[in-house]
């Protein structure tokens, strides 16, 4: 149950702490100062989330040393993250303390898109309600510090895998690293994929942890740096818990810089902005270091899926990967849920003056609303754009992000009927949402339109309620060229239906992916960026 009553927040000096009582623990929040844009740019997805057991809950006095000594509070300031102790409510401390406590401790962590002073504010956008506040913290790269009773609970209970609540639902949520300090037990190893910093433990311990984990660092004494150059390289993602390594972008030879822009706000803007002169929009940039030598380069615009950030969508989808192979732009537009398509324009302005980029290779693509924003831009905003990739969702045709009508092709009230926009939009086969024509009126409805906008020889004129006579089980007909490649990396096959317009040309992909929920990856990104980047935009003319 998410906290009711949002914490009090102290100052100590320029830092901040708060506390909080749960079920079976208390909390202790400390909150570093740091220069980061935290309130416009989401750094929390890419944060380590530092949790310290302690036998009996930390005075401020007490956090704030410990944060300076062990080197954790600089890493949290660098991060915009935060330090959270964790005592249990028993007598006797770790050492009598029972188990649950860390699933208890992950259901009341959040990473969310509104957050202040180390607090999760879990607004619901869609109603306009507060559902109460969580600890700000990215279960899924989780580190779990102990020493004593406390490292002993730890390797009694922690090293294997832990069914709890996750980012989207039931999960595995392990933590993500262990250290381990002064150890009285053997660890009991239930998992081999769980990174182990191992301080000042008997050889006897060590020697369990390095034959019993894939990664570990034994250490004599406390070393921050070094420890945390062995931390910082792991995360763990989805619903199966599995362990991943962070991407390195100085050995990828890439850069990632985020920024912030003044913009001002449209009267169809019906988020947090509305009503408001002008609002500040962050954005997170990622390119190879080299890109910009050979002259101007594409550029693709990126928007997360709902309560989702920049960060997570670039590194989810893995859209950096994509840019990094193919050499391109890549921008991550943060809360665009709160921008409209007359807005991105602006940033489209203001990318054109901060980067050199080819105009005529524009293009976009987003995730769940992020998708249904890319389909915004197709209604609004068409002969902007070489090509579109919208995923995972959509809106009926002629509403917009909001779920209200469109403003309309530049205002106009009507929706884009006549410029053509060349689209690869995907949606996986085993999603609960409604992605696909064969789940929703609503997605038949917007490929219908698509289709017909960008001229296809093919009439659509598969109707919902007939499902049972459908040709194609998915889109009701199938492409006039159906391709079908396996992602061997999850075990699963993107089926693409190309459609073809009538002056020749192929500019309509629908794809689906089998064994897939409502997720967005690398090997469908990419071949969506294989298809879109062929095209060119002159005017209104797709070349």
């Amino acid at each position: 149950m998410a906290i009711q009553t949002k914490p009090v927040v102290i100052n100590i000096n320029e830092d901040k702490t708060w506390s909080h009582t749960f079920n079976s623990f208390s909390a202790k929040v400390f909150i570093p100062k740091n220069d980061l844009p935290g309130s416009v740019v989401n750094f929390g997805f890419s944060a380590p989330y530092f949790i310290v057991l302690t036998d009996t809950q930390f005075t401020d006095s007490q956090a704030s040393s410990y944060a300076a000594e062990s080197g954790l509070g600089k890493i949290a300031a660098t991060y915009d993250s935060s330090v959270v102790f964790i005592s249990p409510l028993c007598d006797g401390g770790w050492a009598k303390a029972p188990t649950g406590i860390f699933e208890e401790l992950i259901e009341n962590s959040k990473i969310h898109q509104y957050h202040e002073d180390g607090i999760a504010i879990l607004n619901n956008r869609f109603f306009h309600t507060n559902e109460g506040f969580a600890i700000r913290g990215a279960i899924f790269r989780t580190c779990v510090i102990g020493k004593g009773a406390a490292a002993d609970y730890i390797a009694k209970n922690l090293i294997k895998k832990i069914e709890g609540t996750g980012l989207w639902g039931p999960a595995d949520v392990a933590p993500t690293v262990c250290v381990l300090e002064n150890l009285s037990v053997i660890p009991e190893i239930g998992r081999r994929d769980m990174p182990i910093v191992s301080v000042g433990n008997s050889e006897e311990c060590n020697a369990a942890i390095k034959s019993g984990v894939d990664y570990s660092l034994i250490q004599d004494s406390w070393n921050f740096d070094e420890a945390f150059k062995f931390t910082k390289q792991f995360k763990r993602w989805g619903w199966v818990g599995d362990l991943q390594r962070e991407p390195d972008f100085d050995e990828l030879g890439m850069v990632e810089e985020a920024a912030v822009v003044e913009l001002e706000t449209s009267k169809d803007n019906g988020g947090d902005a509305a009503g408001t002169k002008s609002h500040k929009v962050g954005y997170i940039s990622y390119y190879n270091k080299n890109l910009f030598e050979v002259g101007p380069a594409p550029l693709l615009l990126c928007f997360h899926g709902g309560g989702d950030s920049a960060k997570h969508i670039a590194q989810v989808s893995e859209w950096y990967k994509v840019a990094h192979d193919h050499n391109f732009l890549l921008v991550c537009v943060e809360d665009h849920i709160n921008s409209t398509p007359t807005e991105m324009m602006q940033l489209l302005e203001h990318l054109k003056k901060t980067y050199s980029i080819e105009e005529t290779r524009i293009y976009a693509s987003g995730f769940s609303m992020g998708g249904c924003k890319t389909w915004d831009l197709y209604q609004e905003y068409p002969e902007v754009f070489a090509a579109l990739a919208p995923m995972d969702a959509t809106f009926d045709h002629g509403q917009n992000l909001y779920g209200q009508p469109s403003p309309g092709y530049h205002g106009s009230g009507v929706i884009n009927d006549k410029v053509m926009v060349p689209v690869f939009y995907a949606g996986g086969e085993e999603t609960p949402l409604p992605e696909l024509p064969c789940q929703a009126q609503k997605c038949l409805d917007r490929m219908a339109y698509v289709m017909k906008v960008n001229n296809c020889k093919t009439e659509y004129d598969v109707k919902f309620d007939n499902q049972a006579n459908w040709k194609d089980k998915i889109w009701g007909i199938s492409g006039d060229k159906v391709e079908k490649i396996e992602d061997k990396s999850r075990n699963s096959i993107l089926t693409l239906n190309y459609f073809e317009s009538k002056d020749g040309g192929t500019y309509t992909v629908f794809a689906s992916i089998s064994g897939q929920g409502h997720e967005c990856r690398y090997h469908t990104c990419e071949y969506a960026w294989r298809f879109m980047s062929q095209f060119r935009r002159v005017g209104t003319d797709i070349q």
